[in-house]
């Protein structure tokens, strides 16, 4: 069975930094995609980044969103199985609930991914 458990979240100022861990029990080597996935208040969940696993499309290259580049970046430690995201120079539309997700294949298709985290909580402000 496998289990998401995301951690990290928390409150900062713009320009801080933050890193989310996701603890990824049960989801083992897959070629689908992993990734991050967040929704902020009154909208719809968006890609924020993700990647594939051994073997999958693009051999594990992290795709972002547009908004993110140069300052998120997604890495997985495969003896930890957990994924990780960083987030750097933070800025207040940042703030949202961010999921982890698994077995899915596409950062705009969320809807597509198998395996979902509780969320995380995360709140930039001005």
């Amino acid at each position: 069975q496998v289990h998401l458990v995301e951690s990290g979240g928390g409150s900062v100022q713009a320009g801080g930094s933050l890193r989310l861990s996701c603890a990824m029990s049960g989801y083992g080597q897959s070629p689908y995609l992993m990734g991050w996935f967040r929704r902020a208040r009154g909208q719809e969940r968006e890609g924020v980044a993700v990647m594939s696993g051994p073997g999958g499309p693009g051999d594990g290259t992290p795709t972002y969103k547009d908004s993110v580049k140069g300052r998120f970046t997604i890495s997985k430690d495969s003896a930890k199985n957990t994924l990780y995201l960083q987030m750097n120079n933070l800025k207040p539309d940042d703030s949202g609930m961010y999921y982890c997700a698994a077995g899915g294949y596409g950062l705009e298709f969320p809807n597509s991914f198998n395996y979902w985290g509780q969320g995380t909580q995360v709140t930039v402000s001005a």
